[in-house]
């Protein structure tokens, strides 16, 4: 090789490492390995991948919404059938058409979309500061033996402890404001986020490490540019559970020291007898959650195009 094609190629694989349109930093090193390859157009790169394995099979985003609807109204047949058997009694299992009737009267008086608004809220600000110090101390446990050391054993301890255990503390240091309840939802998003990320640093590809050392990255550009990428998958599966979690931890607080939200409309209609006010928080958990669980999916595509 020429020197000119020297120049060339390492000129290629700095201005991938920058994120420059270059390339990708996943692709430096198989630049460096094979110079031959950053002549080619980059729609024949994908089609050789594609060869290289089983036929790759992709269905349209209509298909997939489509078909997870199917054992939703499966299920929903089933309970429909059930209950105008009347295999089970409604005191245990209402008929969708009572849930629907509960839903429709607590919407008329402005209690369901108000309940449903609070605990998305509550969530949603636990747990954006949740993952956020779950990034800040994945990365640093993750990149710092020192750090490990001094933070990974005290942190594991506290993950183990259950939900319920934080909210008699929380009550007493905070009272039964939104503090309270925002805090408990944070400390159940972090941890999710912290495991994974942590982990994830830990097994990144060391010659990809390297690499961007050589090309003068350091510290927080080099965490920027080559680290965080590299895990973003892992990132996202953080973020996912950390966003179920947040949900589970939103219950808990609102069963005990609430006067609004889903978590309340449980336990209240639990007390009232009110079984099919019950399915309905339920329901609402389930979609509410969904949908927030799709805004993280917005956020994977996103994130996996610039970045992964």
């Amino acid at each position: 090789m020429s020197d000119r094609d020297t120049v060339t190629t390492s000129e290629s694989v700095r201005r991938g490492l920058l994120g420059a349109p270059g390339g990708p930093v996943g692709a430096t090193v198989a630049v460096r390995a094979r110079p031959e390859v950053a002549a080619r157009p980059a729609q024949f790169d994908r089609r050789e991948q594609n060869r290289s394995g089983r036929p790759v099979l992709t269905a349209g985003r209509g298909f997939r919404v489509a078909a997870g609807t199917v054992l939703p109204l499966l299920l929903l047949g089933a309970w429909q059938l059930s209950t105008s058997l009347e295999l089970v009694s409604t005191s245990q299992l209402p008929s969708p058409e009572m849930v629907w009737t509960a839903g429709v009267d607590l919407a008329q008086r402005g209690l369901l979309g108000q309940y449903a608004a609070i605990s998305t809220q509550r969530v949603l600000i636990g747990f954006a500061i949740g993952s956020l110090l779950g990034l800040a101390f994945g990365a640093l446990v993750g990149l710092s033996r020192l750090s490990a050391a001094l933070f990974a054993p005290t942190l594991g301890a506290i993950r183990a402890v259950p939900s319920l255990a934080w909210i008699p503390l929380l009550l007493l240091w905070l009272g039964i404001q939104e503090d309270s309840k925002i805090t408990l939802i944070a400390i159940g998003a972090f941890f999710p986020v912290y495991t994974t990320v942590a982990s994830a640093l830990r097994h990144v590809d060391r010659q990809l490490v390297e690499a961007g050392r050589a090309f003068g990255l350091n510290g927080l550009k080099l965490f920027l540019v080559v680290q965080l990428p590299a895990v973003i998958p892992s990132v996202v599966s953080g973020l996912r559970l950390a966003l179920a979690q947040a949900w589970l931890f939103l219950v808990a607080a609102e069963l005990i020291a609430s006067s609004m939200g889903l978590g309340f409309l449980l336990i209240d209609s639990q007390n009232n007898g009110r079984i099919d006010r019950i399915f309905l928080a339920i329901i609402m958990l389930a979609v509410i959650g969904k949908l927030t669980d799709a805004l993280v999916g917005l956020f994977e595509t996103w994130a996996n195009k610039k970045w992964a």
